[in-house]
């Protein structure tokens, strides 16, 4: 058991108002506190994982398959995917119309701005051949500064004054 000390408390040091004529003494015990030192292990928190649905895709061609996925629709119908696309059917010879135009955007746009981007493909149909340069020299030529004081420095900068 711990060995009990008298201690002497003053009250009025503590600001109560009361304050007897002699000081009290209390007997208290005397407690050794030993640290050692604690190290819990680290929390991993675990990867929370999406609640995923199932749903039903739908091809081009009518063919339905279904997969889990996190998107609540229960049907996607997938504009392009393998069977209507050039890349995945190269040998398709419906899928080589690049002129196919079923939303009208390709008419709309010629209405508006005319024929005149359609010369590189017209010419190439005719037998014409269109000269492809693959160098960017004249690109880079076209850009280049003609005169030698266009990149000058335009002078000594100022120190920017602060304003109060």
């Amino acid at each position: 058991m711990a060995k009990l000390l008298p201690t002497t408390i003053p009250l009025a040091g503590l600001g109560l108002g009361l304050a007897p004529a002699a000081p009290t003494t209390s007997l208290s015990p005397v407690h050794l506190h030993v640290r050692t030192q604690i190290r819990h292990a680290t929390y991993i928190h675990r990867p929370r994982r999406p609640y995923t649905f199932t749903q039903l895709v739908q091809l081009s061609d009518g063919s339905t398959f279904t997969a889990r996925t996190t998107s609540p629709l229960p049907l996607y119908r997938a504009a392009k995917d393998t069977r209507n696309t050039l890349t995945w059917q190269p040998s398709e010879k419906s899928l080589r119309n690049v002129e196919l135009d079923e939303a009208g955007k390709l008419a709309a746009f010629r209405d508006r701005f005319g024929r005149s981007y359609d010369a590189a493909a017209q010419d190439a149909e005719t037998g014409q051949s269109v000269p492809v340069d693959d160098g960017f020299e004249d690109l880079l030529a076209e850009f280049a500064p003609q005169d030698s004081g266009a990149m000058k420095d335009s002078g000594p900068k100022r120190a920017p004054t602060r304003r109060k």
